[in-house]
């Protein structure tokens, strides 16, 4: 059953997006022939042409935007399903107009109008979505269209689902308290409203409407215990899986033949993301070389009069896949540096360190040379720091799920970087940042890096 209050929400999306895709239909013959901002070859379609073609478009928008499910109205929905949604709706809608005026032998068929059409009707609808759902969630926030929940569990994955409800009040969930089975595990900290047969009094009593089970894997049968009770009541059921420290990434669904299919280690780091990245990388890391040259000049100068020795410094790293290349630093420290310490992390006040070198270090400019290695495809310019392969045996039998961060390229800055986890800090916070930033990567996110590297990234106390 569909509640009453989505149903109204999805109804005003609808009429809204008609009343966009309207207005985007006539705007873009105005922007087309009326504007005067582009060019005509030909001569300019009569106005009552494209008057004329409205009602078949809004009837062909109202099957395409179903079809793209741009009316799946739910609480837990992220805004970027919005956009892939309305995305494949406007497309949808586009190639059907475009088929049903050739089909139809319409004299208004302008591909440049179409184009229009569709860059006004993405943009709208998103805009007009986007104002919506900030009216919904600060309302929802502030304890307006409010729904209420149950959590069955007291551990910690049922502890962690009601922060993750508390941080997010936009979707205007709210906890009322816990369901536990046993005795041993009531907490006085937590509010435990009774056991599993007390569910439907209590979805009753507290007008729940969403039922989190959040039980460890362990007690798989406990959980089809609760999912039996609560079969007679119209609640909507989620089961919070434990499985992200077993994973090491994120969780995936898919479907084979029918059966669901748990994905626990899986990238977005593949097919068309792999080329949008590389291509990102290539242009961005040419344009920084070009416009950091003199500061290269200027640095290998500095180290040539103020130290022996030569100005690059080549160490063996490992990158995607365990791989390992040659990362290129300008040198920072004396050349004898390891002769006898051998390959140990640089510390607080290090005395291999030259005087040069401790500014270069701690302003992280030791780093630019790595710019060539992003061109040459050993690294990217975003992506988990790159260690070395001695360390790298010793830290992947301590710290779970750290080889996980080899899945992508190494990368001169990264998302633990830029939330201050670097240089001589804890590890495992590192690791969990770069295993982040692995899961939801985007091209969007790696650009928001780069952004805060430059005003995060470069002075750290904690780089020696």
């Amino acid at each position: 059953m569909i509640p009453s209050r989505s149903q109204l929400l999805a109804g005003c999306f609808f009429l809204s997006d008609l009343l966009v895709t309207a207005t985007a239909w006539l705007g873009a013959y105005f922007l087309r022939f009326d504007s005067g901002w582009l060019p005509l070859y030909k001569p300019a379609v009569d106005f009552h042409l494209c008057w004329r073609t409205l009602p078949l478009v809004l009837l062909l928008c109202s099957v395409a935007y179903r079809l793209a499910g741009q009316y799946q109205v739910h609480r837990l929905r992220r805004f970027r399903e919005e956009v892939v949604a309305v995305l494949k709706g406007t497309s949808l809608l586009t190639l059907l107009v475009l088929a049903t005026l050739f089909l139809l032998h319409d004299p208004y068929e302008s591909r440049g109008t179409l184009f229009l059409f569709a860059v006004l009707t993405v943009t709208g609808i998103l805009l007009g979505r986007r104002v919506a759902w900030s009216l919904v969630r600060y309302l929802r926030s502030h304890g307006f269209n409010q729904n209420f929940a149950v959590i069955v569990g007291t551990g910690r994955v049922a502890r962690k689902t009601a922060r993750a409800l508390r941080h997010a009040s936009w979707m205007g969930i709210k906890n009322v308290g816990f369901v536990e089975e046993r005795s041993d595990r009531w907490t006085s900290d937590l509010d435990v409203l009774g056991r599993f047969g007390d569910l439907p009094a209590i979805i009753d009593k507290y007008r729940v409407r969403h039922v989190f089970i959040a039980l460890p894997l362990s007690r798989y049968d406990d959980a089809r215990r609760v999912f039996d009770v609560l079969s007679q009541s119209l609640v909507e059921v989620r089961l919070v899986a434990d499985v992200p420290n077993l994973a090491g990434l994120s969780m995936t669904t898919t479907n084979l033949d029918g059966l669901p299919v748990l994905g626990l280690r899986e990238s977005p780091h593949f097919g068309l993301n792999v080329v949008v990245k590389r291509a990102m990388d290539i242009v961005l890391s040419l344009a920084a070389l070009f416009l950091l040259s003199p500061v290269f000049l200027v640095i290998a100068a500095a180290i040539k009069l103020t130290s022996r020795g030569p100005v690059f410094f080549w160490q063996e790293r490992c990158g995607l896949n365990g791989k390992t290349f040659h990362m290129l630093k300008f040198r920072s420290m004396r050349t004898d540096a390891e002769i006898q310490s051998g390959a140990v992390w640089a510390a607080k006040d290090d005395p291999r360190r030259t005087w040069l070198g401790t500014f270069l270090r701690r302003t992280s400019l030791d780093e630019l040379p790595q710019l060539i290695n992003v061109l040459k495809g050993d690294m990217s310019l975003v992506g988990p720091r790159p260690e070395r392969p001695v360390f790298i045996q010793k830290f992947a039998r301590t710290i779970p799920s750290y080889m996980a961060r080899h899945r992508v390229k190494a990368g001169i800055t990264g998302w633990a970087q830029v939330n201050g986890w670097r240089g001589n800090t804890s590890l495992r916070k590192r690791i969990q940042y770069d295993l982040y930033y692995i899961t939801h990567w985007t091209p969007w996110l790696d650009l928001r890096i780069l952004w805060l590297t430059v005003f995060r990234g470069f002075v750290h106390k904690n780089a020696y």
